[in-house]
């Protein structure tokens, strides 16, 4: 049986909530698998010459996430892990795209320790609503997360290099589309 790991121009794409780890992880797997890196996150803020948050705050949230699908469905990057911001399942035409270039695989944390990981939110440039707290936004996006997924990673208590093994294990046992 042949799997996603086995298709040179198959990707992998991380998803998940801000602070859970798709960065550190995603060149940690991108090294292990000798693939291209991809952060979106960065991608959009070199493309605009701005950082996430001045994105924010000068066209809101709405903008924000249709300049994000933008940049997601624009993405032609054969063996590559991608790690993307994590309003990107804000928009079911960005994540249709994604999923038609690899395996998309969402790392899933409590929210207890997603909240020991993330001190100053605004700072990171997160995509929230105003008067919205992490739990809130927790709560809103972990449904989608779970629904876009093609696999689902607990990261609760595993550093990252485990939770690469855990993906690798996975996406090995993940049949090939």
């Amino acid at each position: 049986m042949e799997n996603h790991l086995s298709d040179p121009k198959s990707s992998i794409i991380l998803i998940g909530m801000p602070g859970v780890g798709k960065s550190t992880v995603g060149v940690l797997l991108a090294k292990r698998l000798a693939l291209a890196f991809l952060d979106t996150d960065i991608l959009i803020q070199t493309g605009e010459r701005r950082s996430l948050q001045q994105i924010i705050t000068g066209g809101g949230i709405e903008k924000f996430c249709d300049l994000e699908a933008e940049y997601m469905t624009s993405l032609a990057c054969p063996g590559t892990v991608i790690a993307t911001g994590g309003s990107v399942v804000y928009r079911n035409l960005a994540m249709a795209h994604l999923a038609r270039l690899g395996t998309v695989v969402y790392l899933r944390i409590e929210s207890a320790a997603l909240r020991q990981r993330l001190d100053d939110i605004d700072a990171r440039g997160v995509v929230y609503a105003p008067g919205q707290d992490l739990s809130g936004l927790y709560e809103e996006r972990a449904p989608l997360y779970g629904r876009y997924a093609q696999i689902t990673v607990d990261c609760d208590g595993l550093t990252p290099d485990h939770v690469v093994g855990v993906i690798i294990a996975a996406i090995n046992a993940y049949p090939a589309k």
